[in-house]
């Protein structure tokens, strides 16, 4: 494949990791202050940062994916069946994980004592949302290739 690719999905799945993390102190800071976007990170960062990383790996493969999709039909003309559904699925299994981090920022009245209740275990279920969404995506492009 084309090294832009490589690097192109690099440069995106760095870009969608920045994203959310600057989404969370974003969230974190306009709700609770600044203040305590830094506490709650430096209490949580493993998950986030974990989050963050994942999200960013499933955004890279998902670029790399799409680009290589596009190339292979520019060149040979065909276009691959499963693309459409490759990509709505990807797209979910990437984003399903944000109601992770969002729910524990959202927290008003009633949810905020159940969220703060099961914090790590919404962060647990996002890693999982996050491991499955790599795993999907990574499965996808392991078939683009082998159907080369």
């Amino acid at each position: 494949m084309n090294r832009r690719i490589y690097i192109q999905s690099v440069i995106f799945g760095l870009l969608g990791a920045s994203l959310q993390l600057a989404l969370f102190f974003g969230l974190v800071a306009l709700l609770s202050g600044g203040r305590s976007a830094v506490e709650q990170f430096f209490t949580f960062w493993y998950y986030i940062i974990a989050l963050a990383l994942g999200f960013g790996t499933q955004i890279g493969l998902f670029s790399y994916l799409r680009s290589a999709v596009r190339l292979r039909e520019k060149a040979s003309g065909k276009v691959l069946a499963a693309t459409g559904t490759t990509s709505t699925l990807a797209m979910v299994s990437c984003c399903a994980h944000y109601l992770a981090n969002i729910l524990p920022i959202i927290g008003i009245s009633g949810v905020a004592s159940f969220v703060g209740q099961y914090q790590t275990r919404i962060f647990w279920v996002g890693l999982v949302f996050n491991l499955a969404g790599i795993t999907f995506i990574s499965s996808r492009v392991i078939k683009f290739h082998r159907s080369e």
